[in-house]
């Protein structure tokens, strides 16, 4: 069972529970001012709170919010959209957020692409694929997108490969326990100062 805790973001404007063992990220190194990272200290998952600028027109709608949640996604992998495949896009309800505002998740995962330097490091651990669950919440008035990834590496030799077959619903317990914790920031995430996204 995860423990969970109380944590501010951008210096508790917003809050929002996540498991006890994730670490504040800009302890170790710099993180950009529209960013919150944390990185479980017992594994490879991180979860990165992003507040940027809104993408895509006025309004809102499953065709509008999936393309901005698409261009999000396509940002986010940068040069290796062609190894990403999603896997489900579902609308998502934050229990502290007016059910006006509109969110959506997706889970997906994106294989690395062959490198040929790498394969001569043998000192150095390989990933078989990350997966990302993406939550998209559009907040129209103020102009911003808040997303908030839960990155999950897959590093070879660390995860057992008989527990995932994504084509068969089989997620495996990384992904299973980043679901997990998605779920509970949907259930515990508020704005408590509505001004942050004046500022960022």
């Amino acid at each position: 069972m995860t423990n969970y805790k109380t944590t501010p973001l951008y210096g508790g404007a917003l809050i929002a529970d996540l498991p006890a063992t994730f670490a504040d990220v800009s302890v170790i190194r710099q993180v950009p001012d529209n960013q919150e990272a944390f990185i479980d200290k017992d594994g490879f998952t991180s979860i990165i709170f992003d507040i940027t600028e809104r993408v895509g027109g006025p309004g809102s709608g499953p065709e509008i919010d999936g393309r901005a949640l698409t261009t999000h996604l396509e940002d986010l992998v940068g040069d290796g959209a062609e190894g990403v495949k999603v896997w489900n896009t579902t609308p998502t309800v934050f229990s502290r957020l007016d059910e006006d505002i509109p969110a959506y998740t997706l889970i997906a995962t994106n294989m690395p692409r062959d490198d040929p330097k790498a394969k001569g490091d043998s000192g150095s651990a390989t990933t078989d694929f990350t997966a990302f669950i993406i939550t998209l919440v559009r907040l129209e008035r103020e102009k911003t997108d808040l997303l908030i990834t839960i990155n999950v590496p897959h590093i070879h030799g660390e995860y057992d490969e008989e527990d995932i077959d994504l084509e068969l619903g089989k997620q495996g317990k990384l992904i299973g326990d980043a679901v997990d914790y998605a779920a509970k920031i949907w259930e515990t995430f508020k704005i408590k100062d509505w001004n942050l996204f004046n500022e960022v």
